[in-house]
């Protein structure tokens, strides 16, 4: 084919979403509310399901535990599962099983009941997020709507984020510890009676064999990794997290090795030689990292340091929550005119901005923390919606399932890392200046949770007299607000980097107005939907 017959072809505009997929992108919207908030109720009711069940510590940390545990082990596999069965069919399965599995963990009666229920809820879960964002991909084909709907998908987790705890609480405060978990019963039930009428189905019309074998080892990688880092940010660095990190990267090795000889791969990586794809994934991956290794510390600095409450935490907070849905849903009409490459650099530039600010903060700095989070919420709005529309656009139609699992694996495993890398660097500051303020005379349990949490100093501190207790509680605020300087410090040289890359690697893509009428030249380098000859589709 000639560069002009190309060009003819992709000058063609591709068709524009109507009412049907703008009300089906809410019932996309039903898993993403559902998982963000899922994530933040448990929290809220282990207190109480713990003196029901009584579990060991070892239990109650698998309870917490396994659900993102099988969340991110099961992405790849069944985003690529998605592309080979149909994605609307994986989406219902899934929801299905996820009421079913939500029932199993309200009722549970035992501790090792909870942590099965939990598992099936992490895999359940694991068919949602790369069904919906794989079929946004497929409804929304003309880039400038797809960018809108993406922004309004991102919404849904700060959404959720935010009213889960409010609805988690209410539940708790009138009913047993179970009730947290039917939210999901209904939410699903919408999303199975909705999904066939609104929903198209797409699927990969030669999908090729599915190889079990590439579905084990993914899951095997990716689960020891997050395990050891998980271990890491927990227990700090030992052996046995640092085998199972190692053990899940080899494993990892082999997969790749595998995936280049099999003749249908789980995941194809020619994706991977795409520079929109890779450059954007990595933006999206790093760009967690840094900012959930730092808002560990930015939650425990307002309840421990400035000794707010939980729901007073959650209040201060709601400003940057707001700030996010904001960015993400005003990118897609920046970027219309704004090159892509600038809009998530400048992203990452508010970004670098709110966290130089949290390296100011001192023992009493409400206002630095919450003006320094707004800024950085609006600046993360831009960057992930924008990030995630490259990764889902540069894919091929067929291969979307597969694209949207890898974003999210890569999302899973940056917050692990940024937890685990970020959260030790910052605890180790805070052990290291807080071991000269402890009393020589102190018992060596009181001592050792002292040095482990800033809780733990906290409560001590409590339990002693002035001015020895008051003396403490000053020392301990001071270390670990230099652990949060560090991991400020560390995400504004790391989001400057990451702006340097988006603009380096992504400066070819067109703003959308642009794109939309100019001829695609170099399809391996473009972000627009790719034509789609034999592409199965169906109500």
């Amino acid at each position: 084919m000639t560069v002009t017959e190309q060009a003819r072809i992709n000058t063609k505009a591709p068709p524009r979403a109507g009412r049907r997929e703008w009300i089906g992108l809410a019932v996309l919207m039903l898993p993403t509310l559902l998982i963000a908030m899922d994530l933040t109720v448990l929290h809220l009711a282990v207190p109480s399901l713990s003196a029901d069940l009584q579990p060991s510590t070892s239990q109650l940390l698998w309870i917490t535990d396994i659900y993102g545990f099988m969340i991110a082990g099961s992405l790849i596999t069944m985003g690529t599962l998605g592309d080979r069965i149909g994605r609307r069919r994986l989406l219902l399965m899934g929801a299905a099983a996820f009421g079913f599995a939500s029932v199993l963990a309200a009722f549970s009666t035992s501790a090792e009941m909870l942590i099965a229920a939990r598992a099936l809820l992490g895999v359940a879960g694991a068919t949602l997020m790369p069904s919906t964002m794989s079929l946004i991909r497929n409804m929304f084909l003309d880039p400038r709507q797809r960018t809108i709907a993406i922004g309004v998908w991102v919404s849904g987790f700060s959404v959720g984020s935010a009213v889960g705890p409010l609805i988690g609480g209410f539940l708790l405060e009138h009913f047993w510890w179970g009730s947290v978990f039917l939210l999901g019963v209904p939410v699903m039930a919408v999303l199975l009676i909705t999904g066939p009428l609104l929903l198209p189905e797409y699927r990969d019309p030669h999908p090729g064999r599915f190889d079990l074998l590439s579905a084990g080892m993914s899951l095997a990688a990716v689960l020891l990794v997050i395990y050891g880092l998980k271990q890491v940010a927990e227990n700090g660095l030992g052996w046995l997290p640092a085998l199972s990190v190692l053990a899940g990267v080899l494993v990892g090795v082999l997969f790749v090795a595998r995936q280049r000889r099999l003749a249908d791969p789980l995941i194809d990586l020619r994706l991977f030689r795409v520079p929109a794809f890779s450059a954007a994934l990595a933006t999206y991956t790093f760009g967690i990292f840094f900012g959930l290794g730092t808002s560990l510390f930015i939650a425990q600095y307002l309840q421990l340091v400035l000794g707010l409450s939980p729901l007073q935490a959650g209040l201060w907070s709601a400003p940057g929550a707001v700030a996010f849905i904001i960015g993400s849903n005003l990118a897609p009409k920046v970027v219309q005119r704004i090159r892509p490459a600038f809009l998530v650099a400048g992203g990452l530039t508010l970004g670098a901005v709110g966290m130089a600010l949290l390296t100011q903060v001192g023992s009493s700095s409400l206002a630095l923390i919450v003006i320094g989070n707004l800024i950085m919420s609006v600046g993360f709005g831009f960057t992930f919606t924008l990030t995630v529309d490259l990764v889902v656009g540069a894919a091929p139609p067929e291969r979307a399932g597969a694209a949207s699992a890898i974003a999210e694996t890569g999302a899973e495993l940056g917050g692990a890392l940024g937890l685990a890398v970020l959260g030790s660097l910052g605890m180790a500051i805070y052990r290291q200046q807080v071991s000269a303020a402890i009393p020589p005379d102190l018992a060596p349990d009181i001592a050792h949770a002292i040095r482990e949490t800033l809780g733990g100093a906290v409560a001590a501190a409590a339990q002693l007299p002035d001015p020895v207790g008051s003396t403490l509680l000053e020392s301990a605020h001071q270390a670990f607000i230099r652990g949060l300087h560090l991991n400020a410090l560390l995400a504004v040289i790391g989001f400057i980097g990451l702006a340097a890359l988006t603009t380096t690697m992504l400066r070819h893509i067109q703003p959308h107005a642009e794109a939309a009428t100019e001829p695609e030249l170099n399809p391996g380098l473009a972000v627009t939907p790719l034509q789609q000859p034999g592409m199965q589709s169906g109500d």
